[in-house]
């Protein structure tokens, strides 16, 4: 499905598996891609489930980039102004009640909060052995700041959790845990962006409806959006914007869901379809 170009005025970018190559390095190819669109005055989004300053420097700190869509679609940042234009998050006695049960099963866990990870220190300690991938264990690292209890500190400063995140060794009981959480807890966000991990967000906190709230912030609406994804957290923003991209790595959901699939992430994808679309020459 062809749009014109003069009708796209965001680009919303997931980050890993998508925008970042498997090294996750931002290629000069994607990067001058990017530029030349923002110099169109096209708004040039990342959109992940980190928080800010957890991004890479790589994406981060491009000049052109002002917003982001953070945490899952539970904060839309404005980094020129360090405020949040849409906020939507977990009220703290569901996220208490959240970890509690997830205390019945084999993971670690932590939330995200005031746009920083939190976790229990004995939790964060077994990062290795639960995440199994250097890349989430080096973010676990440096990324959670530790308590002794994770509860009870968050129980004692009373406020509001943006994300919920856990893995679990064995990826059958992740499955379990997605097939039963929702019995236990509504108005609740379940999605994945590795094999062996859940995230749990608000219900109104996804990428499509943090995409939706941003564009009206400007007067425009979905169908100024082009959006590209791999992951399921990058499933609504990719079914609800005009232009959804899958990349040629993406879940069999996202591919379903999308209006285009691009190369892959490790081929430049992002730049591949912005041509496509006549978005840059």
């Amino acid at each position: 499905m062809q749009k014109e170009t003069r009708q796209i005025r965001i680009l919303a970018l997931d980050l890993d598996g998508t925008l970042l190559d498997s090294e996750k390095r931002l290629s000069e190819v994607n990067r001058n891609s990017l530029a030349a669109a923002a110099a169109k005055g096209i708004l040039v989004v990342p959109t992940t489930g980190r928080f800010f300053g957890m991004m890479p420097p790589a994406v981060r700190d491009l000049p052109f980039v002002r917003y982001a869509i953070t945490v899952n679609g539970a904060q839309v940042y404005d980094r020129e102004t360090d405020t949040a234009i849409v906020r939507e998050e977990l009220p703290l006695e569901k996220a208490l009640a959240i970890m509690r049960y997830l205390d019945g099963f084999d993971v670690i866990y932590d939330c995200y909060q005031d746009n920083w990870g939190r976790m229990t220190q004995a939790m964060q300690e077994k990062a290795e052995e639960y995440a199994q991938c250097p890349h989430y264990t080096k973010m676990i690292r440096e990324f959670r700041k530790p308590y002794p209890d994770l509860k009870k500190y968050l129980a004692g400063q009373g406020r509001d959790v943006q994300k919920i995140m856990l893995f679990a060794r064995d990826p059958a009981v992740r499955d379990a845990i997605a097939a039963d959480v929702k019995t236990h807890f509504d108005g609740l966000a379940v999605s994945s962006s590795t094999f062996n991990n859940l995230e749990f967000n608000a219900a109104s906190a996804h990428k499509g409806r943090a995409l939706e709230r941003f564009a009206a912030h400007f007067g425009w609406t979905l169908d100024n959006c082009m959006a590209f994804g791999d992951g399921l957290n990058d499933l609504s923003m990719v079914r609800m914007a005009g232009i959804g991209v899958a990349m040629a790595n993406a879940a069999p959901e996202v591919l379903a869901a999308a209006n285009y699939v691009t190369l892959s992430n490790d081929e430049d994808g992002v730049a591949e379809a912005l041509r496509h679309f006549a978005v840059v020459g």
